[in-house]
């Protein structure tokens, strides 16, 4: 599409949805449609994912969008301050490169002045000894030293400088590293477009939707209630990092824990057909080259070849006009993401076209990227397929191999493999397409100058395209990101279920890479404090609070801030709390509540004939409160337990067998519970026991005392 055919409207970034890795964005922009339905909408980051936009026309306006492609333009930058940084960063390292090399002379000043000393002439050998102008080593000693002072002092002061540029220079690289890369990295701004193409006119307001690269994001919380209230304020946060190459600024924030990158699309089941050879139904929009094609280029052959160029190769991007130029030799990009497709009902969708949306004749591997020439043409039956996903990219073809074969055929064995001169085996049956040869976004059509079996044909073009690859590299760096205290990847803690949060107002989250805290909303919790303590290991008291999730939204893990009475108390890890869970949260010692533990083990004999050995074990437990209120506490103890018939474990105390639990809440066998309404102030003494009643015969001499 050219630019001056188009009508260019501008966009705003309306709601950002924060997948686990990577974020969708939503764009909304509205105008006047053009009689010839042509409209480009500026705005887009670089690092956008070409295969995931996605267009519609929002209200009952009579209007769908059946074109929509990614073009890439490019103007001088302005000024800003992103450019501001950039060059106080390169003056402060002129200014350090000159500081050092101001050192550096003065110490090769002083080394020269370290290096002088008195020499004396060459003594012949009839030559008498002769005595020392001791005047002329003094002179020189004095002026020496006096020298070396002066340069001693401007070393001082020349260190002293350079340490102070090298501390600026520090600081200003590190600013320009944590500034937003929502601003062009050269002197060149490369600005992204889409280029839609609508089937009617008038007012419209279309939203474009696209994935990014570079976000992700954390659960946070901040929990604040009362002492002696039932229920809490539980305000979900969470930390959102990104870098994907534009400021998100006052926009509606959805977290989602889903996979970004898993695939969305259904598996194709093909029928299995009894019977006679049946040939397999034609693609959709597509038809074999017409013939005579070749004798096209009869004149521009005869003409002879054309002048030889010095213009280095380009790497075709998207569209035309895609910035400068590159060698072609490089990396490929790892396989994009697939995105999900828009809400039923949500409007007609188109992909993206980065090239023409036409077809041509079989395809061979080139030797370098060409631009694309020529006129392109819509072939009857394509727009069908318009509507469907972004297949990903395949140079094979049926013309340079077997072709697929027929549902319900028999595959034979693959034949032993060609050497490295012989041309391949032509395919049986009419050309069959490849994916890459169905993507109608993707083909380009070869012009003259391309080898002969090209010219004239449409192929899968380059897409690949280095500016964007480094923007994406550079944004996916979020990912490594070191994580704040008791933080958890939101895949670790939602497990097999996906779970969507949003954001009750709009926020802002520059493009820095770094962590950005955002309020999503604010969750009712039950709450109620327990005491709990295990003498028998250490004999201190735990506060603990117990949290009850009677919402129908997960709780994710992840670090809450705790508040007691408006003041703050600690931060702990918050576990993942499902819909009706119940979780502790550990709160530390509870510096009010006194406990003390005694123990006495007493050994006897009983039965007929003294055949049993008894064990009998006191335990006596104080419990002594300073608060000024009634408390709950816990005790938990311990019996022993046995897989021996005959040895008995008999309890003399009233607690209790705790409830089974699950996971974190599971308790060992043999633990008893005791459970003590502690008045404020007061004391409590517990009293428990048991016996252990061992046969004679299988009693260890001197193992049976145990404290």
């Amino acid at each position: 599409m050219a630019a001056e055919n188009a009508r260019s409207w501008g966009s705003t970034l309306d709601a950002v949805v924060v997948y686990a890795q990577g974020a969708l964005c939503h764009r909304l922009a509205r105008g006047t449609v053009p009689s010839n339905g042509r409209v480009r909408v500026t705005g887009l980051p670089r690092s956008l994912d070409p295969g995931s936009l996605r267009a519609r026309v929002k209200g009952a306006y009579g209007l769908r969008v059946v074109e929509a492609r990614v073009e890439v333009d490019a103007e001088p930058s302005g000024t800003g301050s992103h450019d501001e940084l950039r060059r106080e960063t390169e003056r402060l390292r002129e200014e350090y490169a000159a500081a050092q090399h101001r050192r550096d002379r003065q110490l090769n000043l002083i080394q020269e002045v370290t290096n002088l000393h008195p020499v004396p002439p060459a003594r012949r050998r009839d030559d008498p000894h002769r005595r020392t102008a001791v005047d002329a080593w003094l002179t020189l000693a004095d002026f020496v030293d006096g020298r070396m002072t002066t340069l001693h002092a401007r070393l001082v002061e020349l260190e002293e400088a350079l340490s102070r540029v090298e501390h600026e220079l520090e600081v200003a690289v590190d600013n320009l590293a944590r500034a937003s890369t929502d601003a062009p990295s050269a002197h060149v701004d490369t600005t992204v477009c889409a280029a839609l193409t609508l089937d009617g006119t008038g007012e419209a307001e279309i939203e474009l939707e696209y994935g990014v690269p570079g976000a992700v994001w954390v659960p946070a919380y901040r929990l604040g209630y009362r002492q002696g209230d039932g229920t809490g304020r539980l305000v979900l946060r969470a930390s959102v990092a990104q870098r994907t190459g534009e400021d998100w600024t006052g926009v509606r924030i959805a977290l989602a824990t889903a996979d970004l990158r898993r695939r969305t699309d259904l598996p194709e089941l093909r029928s299995i057909r009894i019977g006679r050879r049946q040939p397999a139904p034609a693609p959709s929009g597509w038809r074999e080259p017409p013939a005579g094609l070749a004798d096209l280029f009869t004149g521009y052959d005869a003409a002879g070849p054309r002048p030889a160029t010095s213009a280095a190769p380009l790497a075709v991007g998207a569209a035309a006009g895609a910035g400068a130029a590159v060698p072609v030799s490089v990396a490929p990009p790892p396989p994009p993401p697939v995105y999900g497709r828009p809400t039923a009902g949500a409007g007609p969708v188109a992909p993206v076209a980065p090239g023409s949306p036409i077809y041509g004749g079989p395809p061979t591997v080139p030797a370098a990227p060409q631009a694309p020439s020529g006129a392109a043409m819509l072939f009857p039956g394509a727009v069908a397929d318009l509507a469907q996903p972004a297949r990903p990219l395949a140079r094979s073809s049926s013309f340079a191999g077997p072709a697929a074969p027929a549902p319900g055929q028999a595959v034979a064995p693959p034949a032993p493999a060609l050497s490295a001169g012989a041309p391949p085996a032509p395919a049986a049956g009419p050309p069959r397409p490849s994916d890459g040869e169905l993507d109608y976004a993707s083909l380009v059509l070869c012009g003259p100058d391309d080898p002969g079996d090209r010219r004239g044909r449409l192929f899968p073009g380059p897409s690949f395209d280095p500016v964007a690859a480094e923007y994406r590299r550079r944004g996916e760096a979020v990912a490594a990101l070191p994580l704040p205290g008791h933080a958890v990847r939101p895949r670790e803690s939602a497990g097999s279920f996906d779970h969507r949060f949003d954001a009750a107002a709009r926020a802002d989250v520059p493009s820095d890479g770094t962590w950005h805290t955002v309020t999503v909303t604010e969750i009712p919790v039950g709450l109620r404090t327990e005491y709990l303590c295990v003498p028998a290991v250490e004999q201190t008291v735990y506060a603990t609070l117990v949290i009850s999730n009677a919402t129908d939204q997960a709780l994710l893990a992840g670090p809450v801030e705790i508040t007691v009475d408006d003041g703050f108390l600690s931060t702990a890890a918050l576990p993942t709390l499902a819909p009706g869970g119940v979780r502790r949260v550990g709160l530390g010692p509870a510096e009010d509540i006194r406990v003390a533990r005694r123990t006495n083990v007493h050994e006897s004999t009983a039965g007929l004939r003294n055949s049993t050995t008894v064990l009998d074990h006191r335990v006596h437990v104080e419990l002594a409160s300073h608060l000024a209120r009634p408390v709950t506490l816990e005790v938990r103890e311990r019996v022993p337990v046995t897989a021996e018939a005959d040895v008995r474990i008999v309890e003399h105390a009233d607690w209790t067998a705790p409830e089974e639990g699950t996971g974190p809440d599971q308790h060992a066998p043999g633990i008893r519970v005791w459970r003590v309404d502690l008045p404020a102030g007061g004391s409590v003494a517990l009293e428990g026991g048991y016996e252990i009643r061992i046969p004679t015969g299988k009693a260890l001499v001197g193992g049976n005392r145990r404290s």
